[in-house]
């Protein structure tokens, strides 16, 4: 299965923030979307990626003893993008969200970030596969298979 085929099924909706907002802002719409990232754009490009572990990493760094509403997003969150593209296999982007430790994926299409898959999202897709893989095997072995 391609990348392409998991947003077909799931959906291209990239939320996104303003580099300028505070950390507070970027939590409450986390938290009213019940998502657990968000795309980073300045003058409309994209900047980078905010998610959970963000809000953890900014509470105990320099940024200590402020309050979230203090803290631009611009200064909590990744600037080095790890992004897949449409073409890609999902076996191919789980190995690398397993590797690099991240469980949020940006897709671009162009330079133009046109979806966002989760590590949830492509475990549920292999999880899947697999399920019909057994049951395919287990009709061939008990000979039900026609």
């Amino acid at each position: 299965m391609k990348v392409r085929d998991l947003l077909d099924a799931k959906g291209k909706e990239v939320v996104s923030i303003d580099a300028g907002s505070s950390v507070e802002d970027a939590i409450r719409l986390m938290h009213s979307r019940k998502i657990s990232a968000l795309m980073v754009t300045n003058s409309d490009k994209t900047a980078g990626i905010f998610t959970e572990r963000d809000v953890v990493r900014c509470y105990v760094s320099k940024e200590e003893g402020k309050k979230f509403r203090e803290i631009s997003v611009r200064d909590a969150m990744i600037k080095d993008l790890i992004v897949a593209e449409q073409k890609d296999d999902i076996s191919d982007v789980m190995s690398i969200m397993v590797e690099k430790n991240i469980r949020h994926l940006p897709v671009v299409d162009g330079g133009k970030v046109i979806g966002m898959l989760s590590i949830r999202d492509v475990i549920q897709t292999q999880v899947g596969k697999l399920t019909s893989e057994i049951h395919y095997l287990k009709d061939y072995i008990s000979g039900s298979y026609t």
